[in-house]
């Protein structure tokens, strides 16, 4: 459904006077999120999480500049196909709840985002009264402005009116944050269900734990890359299923397990794309890691980059 290969964006900033330069928080990033299934991306702050689904859905600010290829069942993400898309074969459950209209009820939201998403304005207040009563909101929520809800509500919200619709790939990023348990395990097996009916689903998360309950593949991110995608089963039992030194660190911090805490992200790389950028923290690095970017390969049933895995 989704294929990501070799993605790396940029944004130029300009300094004193017309002298620019170029941040790129995001190199080498790779994922593939199929019909049915469910991928969970983790990784610290900062990882690039978001701006993948940023990505993906054409969201990135003017300065933005992007590199590598994306695809959605087969054809190539260009801006004009990506405008066609959002809203109706690809949907956003959004990290920020600041993405609900202040001005709008509710209701008036949800009714467009059915429609855009392909159903009649007939079959549009049908369809969200069964996503607001799939995500225990009241009809009295339709009434509302954003301001009178509560975080957990707004996030319900914004869940139900991305699924409102016939989209075939939902991203949710953090979908769980501020709900609390119960209503965190409901909306998870919500996503399994639609991923059960056909659709793919990127689960962008900090909560590894409570994504591994649904995931099929886990993707994990570091500093902009991804350096490992492997089975949601891998993440159960010992760390030594896990291939890239940073996934077994992420395996270490889960509550079940040690739950150790780690220092800052890594000091990346002055001299380009020379060199892991992972190395800087690796309790085992060696001369290549400094010399060479390790590219993604397979190893058993892994995707991992790393030169020693």
């Amino acid at each position: 459904m989704l294929e990501v290969n070799n993605l790396s964006i940029g944004f130029v900033r300009y300094r004193k006077g017309l002298a620019r330069d170029q941040r790129l928080p995001i190199r080498s990033l790779d994922l593939q999120v199929n019909q049915g299934q469910i991928v969970a991306v983790v990784g610290e702050s900062g990882a690039g999480k978001s701006l993948l689904a940023h990505a993906v859905l054409g969201l990135l600010p003017h300065n933005a500049i992007v590199r590598g290829e994306m695809r959605f069942k087969g054809k190539r993400l260009t801006q004009a196909h990506q405008v066609k898309l959002r809203g109706r074969k690809i949907a956003l459950i959004p990290q920020s709840v600041g993405f609900l209209n202040p001005l709008c009820r509710i209701k008036t939201q949800a009714r467009r985002a059915a429609v855009l998403s392909g159903h009649s304005p007939h079959e549009a207040a049908q369809a969200v009264n069964s996503a607001f009563e799939r995500y225990l909101l009241g009809p009295e929520v339709k009434d509302m402005f954003a301001h009178q809800l509560s975080g957990g509500m707004a996030r319900r919200v914004l869940t139900a009116m991305a699924t409102v619709g016939r989209a075939e790939l939902i991203i949710a990023d953090e979908p769980t944050t501020g709900l609390d348990a119960q209503t965190v395990q409901e909306s998870l097996k919500h996503l399994r269900c639609l991923a059960d009916d056909g659709k793919a689903v990127m689960l962008i998360t900090h909560d590894i734990t409570a994504a591994l309950t649904i995931a099929d593949k886990v993707a994990v991110f570091h500093a902009g890359t991804t350096v490992e995608v492997a089975p949601a089963g891998a993440f159960n039992g010992s760390a030594k299923r896990l291939h890239h030194p940073y996934s077994r660190l992420l395996w270490r911090c889960m509550p079940q397990n040690s739950f150790i805490e780690w220092g800052n992200n890594c000091e990346l790389s002055s001299n380009g794309d020379k060199g892991c950028r992972y190395r800087s923290i690796c309790a085992h690095p060696k001369p290549r890691c400094h010399e060479k970017r390790p590219e993604i390969r397979p190893i058993e049933n892994a995707l991992v980059r790393c030169h020693y895995a």
